[in-house]
């Protein structure tokens, strides 16, 4: 499956809207798209994963270079409506506890 990213830009915020898979093929597209916003001192990222049914270890990597780019220009990340399966990923390896996530859980209960 593919992943579609939508973007849009609202005063001074960027909503990244993401629907498919995050895997080994589909990351670098997510990267490539995702990292920019984050280079802009004092921009919003809101990454709203409510239509990402699957996503791997590779996508958990673009995320944390996510994070460490708005440590380094003062920007923000937030990560919004993720679905059951995509949130224990965070959970499980501690992410949760240094990315801004929304906890708002789609597609069953925790």
């Amino acid at each position: 499956m593919d992943l579609i990213i939508n973007v849009v830009d609202n005063n001074g915020k960027s909503i990244v809207n993401l629907s498919g898979e995050i895997d080994a093929y589909t990351a670098p597209q997510l990267k490539e798209a995702l990292l920019p916003l984050t280079n802009v001192d004092g921009h919003t990222v809101e990454v709203n994963m409510e239509n990402v049914n699957y996503m791997d270890s590779t996508g958990l990597g673009v995320f944390i270079s996510a994070l460490k780019s708005t440590k380094e220009n003062n920007s923000h990340l937030k990560l919004v409506n993720l679905q059951d399966r995509v949130s224990r990923l965070f959970k499980i390896t501690g992410l949760n506890e240094v990315i801004n996530i929304n906890a708002t859980i789609k597609g069953g209960s925790e």
